[in-house]
């Protein structure tokens, strides 16, 4: 079976936090065989569906992980970011036929409970790439024997 081929978004906003996420879905692929194509920052969750768009539009990656933490400010400003955001790497994902995780954290969330979000998250986000793509392969060669 070929090297399922990952590019991983990740938000620059709260970067404190998503440069762990980062570090954990790295090293989480590694762990699960996955080689990680691409890694490419955006300024924050809002700006990641183009940026995924254009990568999803490869034919050198399989999969796309999308990083980032949607902490509470004084407004609802967070639940619009991270619904939009989710609704529209959703959109996207089916577009193109291939799997986009939801390695974003939020909204209605604190500092402390980003934090605690760094490790469990991302290793998540990884391993739904991974489980995604090796079923749609598993169909596809289905799909390629009838």
């Amino acid at each position: 079976m070929r090297k399922i081929r990952l590019a991983i978004v990740v938000a620059e906003f709260n970067q404190g936090i998503t440069n762990k996420m980062l570090n954990t879905a790295k090293n989480h692929a590694k762990n699960l065989n996955i080689h990680v194509e691409k890694i490419i920052q955006v300024p924050g969750t809002f700006d990641m569906p183009l940026i995924v768009e254009k990568l999803l539009q490869s034919e050198q990656i399989d999969a796309v992980v999308t990083l980032g933490a949607v902490i509470k400010g004084e407004t609802g400003h967070d639940v619009v970011i991270a619904n939009n955001t989710a609704r529209l790497l959703s959109d996207i994902s089916l577009k193109y036929q291939k799997p986009v995780t939801l390695g974003i954290t939020g909204p209605d969330m604190t500092v402390k409970q980003a934090k605690n979000r760094v490790i469990a998250v991302p290793k998540l986000a990884v391993e739904a790439a991974h489980k995604m793509v090796t079923t749609l392969r598993a169909l596809d060669d289905i799909k390629g024997n009838v």
